[in-house]
């Protein structure tokens, strides 16, 4: 061909700064493309020679290979698809392949959101200008006859075109690396971006240091020394960077627990094995394929970081993007391999799209049916698994109510009697004691002793202890009738009292009047009852409302409301126990009036323990009135 020169078709000189400043949102997004490209060529290929346009010689094996050189301070991207005729250079690259090239300028030049920018087919290959001072690109049309051409820009709308030396079908691009792009000139800079775009990608890519493979041919030069195995080594053969054939790409049926166990340790460098996993894959109505798997927490906060990658065509995208992973299901870790997904021009932005909505919707739905399915057909391992997966379940049933329609009658509580049980199991076994009250724990050390009453009489209580349970059970109750959460130390049952014990009123007032100047507390509600267990003095209950409003207002930035929502906390003394008993046997005894306002001062401190932690000021009183009952008693 003869030597060619010209400009650009976009009629400005603008496109290269708005492809450095809103296309791309990380440097290394030119290697992502540029490689992806080189994928693209070669699966082009390989579908014009199975539809016979095209015939591959014997033995043709597809490969895309980088090569790094610190010295030349270039990066080559090198590939065997089909190549191109000196036209389609003309109209791919010269053209900027996309519709209305001034159009599109005028538009955007002066937008600074990359998520408006519309893909199109072809400009990919200017993200290496964000690097590069000056790129080359030699390539072969697999075409019959066709000539090799070179083409050369720095930068500007000027281009030069001419006839290239490369003698192998494909296309070799060749970055004259600007100093803000010599970084991925280091091996290990381009090795850790390449394994982050193309660890599955479908064809073989390798990585070549340059610089290095051409000191090692000067040291070989040298005379090699007597006995020097090196010498007569055989060269190392290359290893592809990637996995060409990911586990999401084989039938489930054909995958093992250990094929599967394996892939998450690899992707996720968590050796701790997953509880158990959903593998998609569907073709139709949208080519949808991945695992998703439910890791094993080691603390209720990791719940807050999953990690979803998405992938187009066994490149990767980016993590978690919500527009594909419902917010609820972040909890997760996994693949998805969807090549139907509408991206826009930098391929890590989902365009506004209908699709997408339908791909979330299939996601949800199969994690529903797999946690309904292990709930009806392996109850023993899914009772196992709930203390790991019961943040994200009750969190999915709050915030998606198709989720919640799916799910529902798979929820299932930890009890207090051991085990693991559902709303409708609990509501049966103790409708004659609970009536249609759901009692809780959220904190079983500190709730230790309302448990010990519940289990004495034969009680059941569930334990809620995650930070989302406020707004689940808020969810149950507003789907279920009549249906009630009561803290443990919300209520005293009827069950946990004595019949037929009241005591005189006169005592009453007076347990009620001492108990309030002792506490410093005209507020102070005092209830007196004669419970079975006679063994604990006093007990302290809130009331389930005031005590959720006052949570609420500390979730809501702390702010303190107890103005708005004043604790109605009451304290219950259990007039069959002996401590209570002696403090109305010594009710008119004045010389024993300091004892009296001892005890029930140490009473009302106990109580209070039982139902949370002490102010550092009333647990120090509490410690010195310890040492003094001791000192009395001894």
């Amino acid at each position: 061909m003869k030597h060619e020169s010209g400009s650009i078709s976009i009629n400005t000189e603008n496109i290269f700064p708005i492809i450095k400043k809103w296309l791309y949102s990380e440097k290394d997004i030119f290697i992502r493309e540029l490689v992806s490209n080189a994928s693209d060529a070669i699966s082009k290929m390989k579908k014009l020679d199975a539809i016979g346009e095209a015939e591959l010689p014997e033995g043709n094996k597809f490969e895309i290979k980088v090569v790094v050189n610190k010295n030349d301070k270039t990066i080559k991207v090198i590939d065997n698809g089909l190549g191109m005729t000196e036209e389609e250079v003309k109209k791919y690259i010269n053209q900027i392949a996309f519709s209305g090239a001034v159009d599109f300028l005028e538009k955007y030049k002066d937008k600074s959101d990359d998520g408006q920018i519309i893909g199109h087919f072809g400009l990919g290959f200017y993200s290496a200008f964000m690097v590069s001072q000056r790129v080359q690109i030699d390539t072969l049309s697999y075409q019959k006859d066709a000539a090799a051409v070179r083409w050369v820009s720095d930068g500007g709308t000027e281009f030069e075109m001419s006839d290239s030396d490369r003698n192998e079908r494909g296309t070799t691009i060749t970055l004259y690396l600007s100093d803000d792009g010599l970084e991925f000139t280091d091996e290990y800079k381009m090795r850790t971006t390449l394994e982050k775009y193309f660890a599955f990608l479908p064809y073989e890519l390798y990585l070549e240091d340059s610089a290095k493979e051409e000191e090692k041919k000067e040291e070989n030069k040298e005379e090699p020394k007597e006995g020097d195995d090196q010498a007569n080594a055989e060269p190392k053969k290359p290893e592809p960077l990637n996995d060409t054939k990911p586990l999401w790409l084989k039938n489930p049926k054909d995958c093992t627990d250990e094929e599967y166990k394996q892939f998450y340790t690899k992707v996720f460098h968590d050796f701790n094995e997953p509880l158990f996993w959903i593998h998609l894959n569907m073709d139709y109505p949208f080519n949808l394929k991945g695992i998703l798997y439910f890791p094993k927490l080691k603390h209720e906060f990791e719940t807050m970081e999953g990690q979803i990658k998405l992938y187009y065509n066994q490149v990767f995208v980016a993590d978690n993007i919500k527009e594909v992973i419902p917010e609820f299901l972040l909890l997760l870790k996994g693949v998805l391999d969807c090549p139907d997904l509408p991206l826009n021009v930098s391929r890590s932005f989902l365009q506004n799209d209908g699709y997408v909505n339908k791909i979330s919707t299939h996601i949800t739905k199969k994690v529903a049916d797999k946690l309904t399915s292990l709930f009806e057909n392996d109850r023993e391992n899914y009772n196992k698994y709930w203390d790991d997966i019961n943040p994200f379940v009750k969190y999915g049933c709050v915030r998606e109510e198709k989720f919640y329609d799916r799910v529902k009658d798979a929820l299932i509580f930890k009890s207090t009697k051991g085990g693991y049980t559902t709303l409708k199991e609990y509501l049966e076994n103790n409708k004659e004691k609970h009536e249609n009250k759901v009692f809780y724990v959220s904190d079983e050390k500190q709730q230790a002793q309302y448990i010990k009453l519940f289990n004495e009489n034969g009680m059941e209580a569930v334990i809620l202890t995650n930070m989302i349970d406020n707004h689940f059970m808020s969810l149950l109750e507003s789907k279920g009738s009549g249906l009630q959460f009561n803290r443990i130390d919300a209520d005293i049952s009827a069950s946990m009292k004595q019949e037929n014990t009241g005591i005189p009123e006169d005592n009453v007032s007076y347990l009620e009047n001492l108990f309030k100047e002792t506490v410093n507390d005209e507020k102070l509600k005092i209830q007196v009852e004669s419970l079975k267990n006679e063994t604990i003095p006093a007990v302290v209950l809130l009331s389930e409302q005031s005590r959720r409003m006052q949570e609420m207002s500390k979730m809501f930035g702390g702010m303190d409301m107890g103005h708005m929502f004043p604790k109605e906390q009451t304290l219950v003394l259990n007039s069959s126990n002996k401590l209570v008993k002696a403090l109305l046997d010594l009710k008119d005894k004045d010389e024993r009036k300091d004892d009296v306002k001892l005890v029930s001062e140490h009473i009302y401190d106990l109580a209070m323990m039982s139902h949370q932690t002490l102010e550092p000021d009333a647990m120090a009183k509490f410690i010195q009135r310890s040492n003094e009952i001791l000192m009395k008693v001894l």
